[in-house]
């Protein structure tokens, strides 16, 4: 695989310098001040591209340019918008990029309710609390018919939990989960998130999923043109939220939209930390089945705290939470495989250490949370041993 690293840019506390010593091979970084809607111009990208090599390294896979609103709605002007994001398709391509990865979740990117919840061992993790997020939803967002979607006891328990918050618990909930995308300074105060929630009143599953096969079917044909690849990224968490549609949690899910446009520019982001907080998601069996549309694979992993789903889950180290990582990367080096047999110009699969712990010195750098720079280094040389492993001659997978 190849080896990449997350980057924010000039403001990100982790340099290039950083994941070049942390042993990354490349970057994936995004145009985060470029207003969402708006093409991004080859001037900007190249002045990027600048950033990244005077860390030692090369600017190789987008991550992400954002899908407005309006598009995922199909609503105001979403045909502008759409028109733009393919533009920057096309000053990518100038620039020698091949590879974007996006999202089509609605309003909210991933969510969680801590960004630094502290671990047994002092380490410092992103995690969902169920009970925290249902208490958020009834109690401080208040959305109209929220307490519909959740059985009594949990209603109740959030009701419990909301009676004894402090203020600040209360600040911190409302600042987390209104985050918007990583690396951006956007964010939703609670009536900016009522408002944005209600421009998906009347828009379901189905409807969604018919707007993102749209969306598709405007954007891969000038991908292929420009022989690029397109990777969704899966919902994160991967079940409905504060009434919102989720259509990238399964692998059924995927299917549905790779199978409307059935292109090889039309590919997965295969999130294993995303995918993973559902048990019903056979991640190693959905690797196999998903694996030559696969273009971007983001290892980490999850520890669930609940039955079923939805449910409270902590990201844990990158080979101790629920996800066989060993079985995933052998299905990942396995594709590979196949793929250089057939002569495909993309054998390598592009993968980075998606988030990590917080540990150590990653404690007091204030790093963007998800993102620090030791937390993701051990990762990376964890993930990289397994890989290396597995493709030795020895073990007959070379």
């Amino acid at each position: 695989m190849r080896h990449i690293w997350r980057w924010f840019g000039p403001i990100d506390k982790v340099s290039v310098r950083d994941a070049a010593q942390a042993g990354a091979q490349g970057i994936v970084s995004a145009l985060h001040h470029v207003p969402t809607g708006t093409a991004w111009t080859i001037e900007e990208i190249r002045k990027r591209q600048d950033e990244v090599r005077t860390g030692g390294l090369e600017w190789e896979l987008v991550e992400s340019i954002p899908v407005s609103e309006s598009i995922k709605t199909m609503t105001g002007d979403w045909k502008a918008h759409v028109a733009a994001w393919k533009e920057s398709l096309e000053q990518l391509a100038k620039a020698g990029i091949s590879t974007v990865c996006y999202n089509f979740m609605p309003v909210l990117d991933w969510t969680r309710t801590d960004l630094r919840w502290e671990a047994s061992d002092g380490a410092r993790a992103m995690r969902f609390d169920l009970v925290d997020f249902v208490a958020f939803d009834l109690h401080i967002l208040k959305r109209q018919g929220a307490s519909d979607d959740y059985p009594a006891e949990l209603i109740e328990a959030a009701k419990e939990r909301f009676a004894t918050m402090p203020d600040e618990k209360i600040a911190a909930l409302s600042r987390n989960i209104g985050a918007g995308l990583p690396g951006s300074a956007d964010g939703y105060s609670i009536a900016e998130l009522n408002a944005a929630l209600s421009r998906y009143n009347g828009i379901g599953a189905d409807r969604l999923r018919d707007n993102l096969i749209d969306f598709l079917s405007e954007v891969v044909p000038t991908a292929e043109k420009l022989d690029m690849r397109l990777c969704a990224h899966g919902d994160d968490p991967p079940w409905p939220l504060l009434g919102l549609p989720r259509i990238l949690s399964t692998e059924q899910d995927y299917v549905k939209v790779l199978d409307a446009v059935d292109r090889n520019a039309n590919g997965v982001t295969f999130c294993t930390g995303s995918l993973g907080a559902r048990p019903d998601n056979d991640l190693p069996a959905m690797v196999k089945r998903l694996a030559p549309r696969i273009h971007f694979a983001h290892l980490r992993n999850v520890r669930r705290e609940t039955e079923g789903f939805p449910c409270s889950f902590f990201e844990d180290q990158h080979l101790t939470g629920n996800t066989d990582m060993v079985a995933v990367i052998a299905a990942l080096v396995s594709e590979e495989r196949r793929r250089k047999s057939e002569g495909r110009a993309d054998q390598q699969i592009f993968m980075r250490p998606d988030h990590g712990q917080e540990i150590l010195d990653d404690i007091t750098r204030g790093a963007q949370p998800g993102y620090p720079a030791i937390g993701r280094l051990k990762g990376l040389a964890e993930l990289r041993g397994i890989e290396q492993t597995l493709s030795h001659p020895a073990f007959g997978m070379n």
